[in-house]
């Protein structure tokens, strides 16, 4: 097999593992972010990730912590194709040498050049999984697209498009531009530099599997205390009205969300993003080594 279809491959397997450990954490995080800022003297929707759990099970069974899913399962393929293939086709341009092995500098540029190819596929993926996980809070709180009822990925991608046009699929682009850069180029950066300290050295191609998930757990986890800002403002834009925006944009929605709620309201959510983080990037990171170790 030639390197970029192992790195489709293998990427798909990555994907996958971490879509199915992660999915869960990701609709409570995408609940608490999108909970409209309650009036004075009311209490929020959900108090906690904890009670956001409690309340969706209650109201929409497990199931409900799966809403969402369909979006990027179909094309779990596709961004991880693109993921992974970017960063390898990004390192056979940095090799000196085919064998030479990267500094961990040299792996924070693919990461980047990785994360820029990524951002665009995802964006839409990612306003069809948010609405679809966010619709029934919004409902029972009266906020915005309250009257939209969604019957699954397909059903968000075709009301957004005649809404809005094409380009309604594409809101929310320059967050995601902001987290997937930056956290890509710091995800790889930070991955390779664990394995390489593990290794002792540039060839890290003896490490055990569980090294390889302490790195991609630890990589994974690390870099959303500084990207998870623009995840949130993602997320508010991507869940917005198209009618009745509350937004005008990127800017808008960070100044607004900074007024209503401080430093804070740009955290919404933080718990539930850390405890998927860690072991779903673990997940893909040990899924994709073996799977790529597996096809020579």
């Amino acid at each position: 097999m030639g390197n970029v279809a192992k790195d489709l491959t293998a990427g798909t397997v990555g994907g996958a593992a971490q879509l199915i450990c992660g999915h869960p954490f990701d609709t409570i995080k995408v609940k608490l972010q999108s909970q409209p800022v309650p009036l004075p003297g009311q209490a929020p929707k959900f108090s906690g990730a904890i009670d956001a759990v409690r309340q969706t099970i209650a109201t929409e069974g497990a199931g409900g912590l799966f809403k969402g899913m369909g979006a990027p399962l179909a094309t779990v393929a596709a961004l991880n194709a693109i993921l992974f293939t970017a960063r390898g086709q990004m390192e056979a341009l940095l090799k000196s040498q085919p064998d030479s092995l990267l500094t961990v500098n040299q792996q924070i540029l693919c990461g980047a050049g990785a994360g820029l190819a990524v951002a665009f596929p995802a964006c839409p993926t990612e306003l069809i999984k948010c609405r679809l996980q966010a619709q029934s809070a919004m409902a029972e709180a009266s906020y915005g697209s309250v009257a939209v009822k969604y019957g699954g990925p397909i059903d968000v991608a075709r009301h957004v498009f005649d809404t809005a046009g094409a380009r309604g699929l594409f809101r929310g682009l320059l967050p995601t531009l902001a987290r997937e850069i930056p956290g890509n180029a710091a995800m790889f950066g930070i991955y390779e530099g664990l394995k390489q300290y593990l290794a002792g050295g540039l060839d890290t191609s003896k490490l055990g599997r569980g090294s390889l998930i302490l790195s991609g757990g630890l990589a994974g986890g690390s870099i959303w205390i500084f990207i998870y800002p623009a995840d949130v403002v993602k997320s508010a834009i991507q869940v917005d009205d198209f009618k009745k925006p509350k937004f005008s944009g990127s800017i808008d929605a960070f100044r607004k969300i900074v007024a209503a709620e401080g430093v804070k309201g740009l955290y919404k959510g933080f718990t539930p993003a850390m405890a998927r983080s860690i072991p779903a990037n673990a997940a893909c990171f040990l899924a994709y080594e073996v799977t790529r170790s597996n096809l020579g």
